[in-house]
């Protein structure tokens, strides 16, 4: 018995001894956890404790063994997070790290998570896994960060939950800038890696392994099964950059851009997945330099064009350095399937520089099938040294390529994880899946969710305001993401106070009558970082505005904004922005960006300053203030300033906005302000996409256009321009100009509809007439 009674308090000694040793390895501050490291062997574990790290810049590093790592946890996953300027660095060998959260802050240095400390200490043979960076962004828009950057050798990348970067910066790299990190061997896998919205500039790559300056060095990195979900960032997705790296079973879910192999040669696409769903410039592979092999990929609903085709096979540079664009050489592109995908592009981005044609290089055994186009193949140079062979069309599809291609009855069956397979006697070998495909339940953490946060507008609850003074700067202080102020049908609102957007929120009157809003600050409204704008049905009266340098009715947040927005503008009035000389209705600054700005269904009348100016990211870089603007049946009278001034400045192909829609409006008497004598009714400079059609310029100054980069798609069909300034058009490239009438309009007296006997009745290129549209 006695003998009994020490074992049972030796046995309690041990469990209390065991206790005390795994507490101790808890850490709750910065200092501990510098003491933990300072001390810490082959197989110890730090854990940080539960809760916020405020500014927490770690440094972990220490040398474990393969069989005794050391190893940086949490007390429980998701339940710990570093917050505000934070980040971590790792140097040493064989170092784990697991279950941190990034969130609420930003990096004060150039990466979030950096597998070196300093510059010369890398970490090698270790791993980062299950750790989450979310929204983790500089609140400055053009300050550039890295959120992973990974050097050393022999480190794996897992099960990683990676989303909403959007300030400048590749959101993971592979370094090669020093020769420990060369042949590095490293995997990346599983990784989730979440949405990345359009930065409007190049620096919006998702994934870039190496860069210009090692693009011959091997980098042997394997980059297997993660999934790219929306990454839109450029187009760029991933951006591979260095030789001899691996891209396998990895699915990419909606992304506007492609898998281009930017430099280095050796590269293998294997067994990949997109999926486009149809949406605008999604795409595939872009190849360039030489032996590349892309081979097992399945691709649907891709629509991208040009560098975002579903595939594009690039023109190079003669002699061309490692830098610019290597021809295509010894490659090969096999066995791929291409269903509902718009455009296959070869030879492309062929000029006067890149102007060396594939060589030796072959495309075989491919399956491509679509349910309404006919020829899917654009080729912009000698094609002869590419060889086709024993590739599949469906029978509507049909190619000027001479050889190579056959005609067969295929049908789609819809496998058990949800894919179409084409089926056909002519398929030689069975199109399969890999069970390896990247999925959105198997990438990431099992712990934190990948449901989306984001609001949209009228998805909320309904609030009615009553007309009065600032009753919409108080409701809006009260209102919530999503939700729809209703304005008295008639009422006068009066703002003393500039209302701050900071959600997505919509205003619109409840009936016919609009409501008036008037406003004795320099703005009404003022689009804040995180916020949307809808207006609808409402009438803005510059007559209580005061003369305030840089007047407007809408203008986004002066200083920069991560977020993108969205403005929407419908059945509006905006009339007497008379107060000074540069009255704008809309105004932007340096640093902001707009998803989608619609105006449609609105009347301006007698304003000083411009109804759009998107002009203000004049550095030449690329950059710009919207990617897609819609103008649609408006009228657009007695403006001293511009319609609209929209610029992308500079060469950089990395980005393929904007794109402009101008459908059906009236401009009359648009641009004769005193201010400045060479404005213009639209000013254009850069834009990447123009649709100018069915419209009419009455009295108006010109429309001028410079085309600046790449092949912009310009269409200018069925316009009218009656005692108006011819248009301008400057650069070298292509455009499409039909139809530029000059036709007394005959209005009906006193509207800007078409009478009976206007010569401009069913002149548009949709049979409807020119100018706006009756009834809506």
């Amino acid at each position: 018995m006695k003998n009994l009674s020490i074992f049972f308090i030796s046995f309690c000694t041990l469990i209390v001894s065991c206790r005390k040793e795994v507490k101790s390895n808890v850490v709750t501050n910065i200092d501990e956890f510098n003491d933990a490291v300072a001390n810490a062997k082959p197989g110890s574990t730090i854990t940080l404790a539960n809760g916020i790290w405020k500014d927490s810049e770690l440094v972990f590093e220490g040398k474990g063994t393969k069989e005794k790592p050391i190893k940086l946890t949490v007390e429980e996953k998701g339940k710990v997070t570093l917050e505000g300027q934070s980040n971590l660095q790792l140097a040493g060998d064989f170092l784990i790290v697991e279950g941190l959260v990034f969130k609420n802050g930003y990096t004060p240095t150039n990466s979030v998570i950096s597998f070196r400390k300093n510059r010369d200490e890398m970490a090698t043979n270790s791993r980062l896994t299950e750790c989450v960076i979310d929204n983790f962004n500089n609140p400055e828009r053009h300050v550039q960060d890295y959120w992973v950057t990974i050097y050393g050798k022999n480190n794996r990348i897992d099960h990683n939950h990676i989303t909403g970067k959007k300030n400048l910066g590749v959101t993971m790299i592979v370094g090669l800038d020093t020769k420990e990190s060369i042949e590095n061997n490293h995997k990346i896998d599983h990784n989730y890696f979440g949405p990345r919205p359009t930065f409007g500039n190049n620096g919006g790559e998702t994934l870039r392994i190496g860069t210009s300056h090692n693009a011959l060095e091997n980098s042997n990195t394997l980059v297997e099964s993660n999934y790219f979900d929306r990454c839109n960032g450029e187009h760029e997705i991933i951006s591979n950059k260095s030789c001899q790296n691996i891209f396998k079973y990895n699915t990419f879910f909606e992304c506007t851009g492609t898998l281009t192999m930017r430099h280095g040669n050796e590269t293998l696409v294997d067994g990949n997945v997109f999926i486009g769903n149809g949406k605008p410039s999604t795409g595939g592979v872009r190849v360039i330099n030489e032996k590349q092999t892309v081979i097992n990929n399945y691709h649907i609903g891709l629509t991208g064009y040009r560098f975002r085709g579903a595939f594009v096979m690039m023109n190079g540079v003669p002699n061309s350095p490692p830098n610019r664009y290597v021809p295509v050489i010894e490659s090969k592109v096999n066995n791929n399937t291409f269903i509902d995908c718009d455009n296959i592009q070869l030879c492309a981005g062929a000029d006067n520089e890149r102007s060396q044609a594939p060589a030796s290089s072959e495309i075989s055994g491919n399956l491509f099938y679509h349910q309404h186009k006919k020829d899917l193949f654009t080729i912009y140079d000698d094609i002869s040294g590419v060889t086709f062979k024993d590739n599949i069309l469906g029978n509507n599809l049909e190619t000027t390529i001479s050889s190579g291609f056959e005609n067969a009855e295929i049908t789609l069956v819809e496998n058990k994880k949800g894919f179409l397979i084409p089926k056909s006697d002519k398929i030689k070998n069975e199109i399969v899946i890999s069970d390896n495909i990247a999925t959105k339940e198997t990438t990431g953490t099992t712990w934190y969710s990948k449901k989306e946060q984001n609001i949209a507008l009228n998805s909320g609850k309904t609030i009615n305001v009553k007309a009065g003074i600032n009753t919409l700067f108080e409701i809006v202080k009260k209102s919530e993401a999503g939700d729809v102020i209703v304005l008295e049908e008639g009422g006068s609102y009066l703002l003393t106070k500039a209302v701050e957007i900071k959600h997505p929120l919509t205003f619109k009157t409840s009936g016919k009558n609009k409501a008036t809003i008037l406003f004795e600050r320099m703005m009404a409204f003022e689009i804040q970082n995180g916020g949307s704008l809808s207006l609808e049905n409402i009438i803005f009266d510059g007559a209580k505005s005061p003369d305030y340098a840089g007047n407007s009715v809408i203008s986004t947040a002066k200083n920069s904004m991560t977020e993108n927005y969205k403005l929407f503008i419908d059945n509006c009035e905006f009339k007497d922005l008379i107060v000074n000389h540069s009255f704008d209705v809309l105004r932007v600054s340096k640093g902001t960006f707009a998803d989608t700005i619609s105006i449609q269904n609105s009347k301006f009348k007698n304003i000083t300053g411009h109804i759009a100016a998107l002009d203000k990211e004049t550095d030449d870089i690329g950059a710009y203030n919207v990617e897609y603007l819609l103008m649609k049946n408006n009228t657009i009278s007695d403006i001293q300033g511009a319609a609209l001034r929209l610029y992308r400045g500079g060469k950089d192909e990395s980005t393929f906005g904007p794109f402009l829609e101008l459908d059906h409006n009236v401009f009359d008497n648009v641009g004769y302000g005193k201010k400045n004598k060479y404005e213009r009714a639209v000013s254009l400079y850069g834009v990447q996409v123009n649709d100018i059609e069915n419209n009419i310029f009455n009295n108006s100054k010109a429309m001028e256009m410079h085309l600046v980069v790449g092949e912009p798609i310009v269409n200018i069909l069925n316009n009218n321009f009656y005692k108006s300034d011819k248009i301008i058009i400057t650069g070298d490239q292509k455009y499409n100009l039909e139809n530029a009438w000059e036709i007394n309009p005959e209005f009906i007296k006193g509207t800007y509809q078409l009478s009976d006997k206007s010569a401009l009745k069913g002149k548009g290129i949709d049979r409807s007439d020119l100018g706006i549209i009756a009834n809506k």
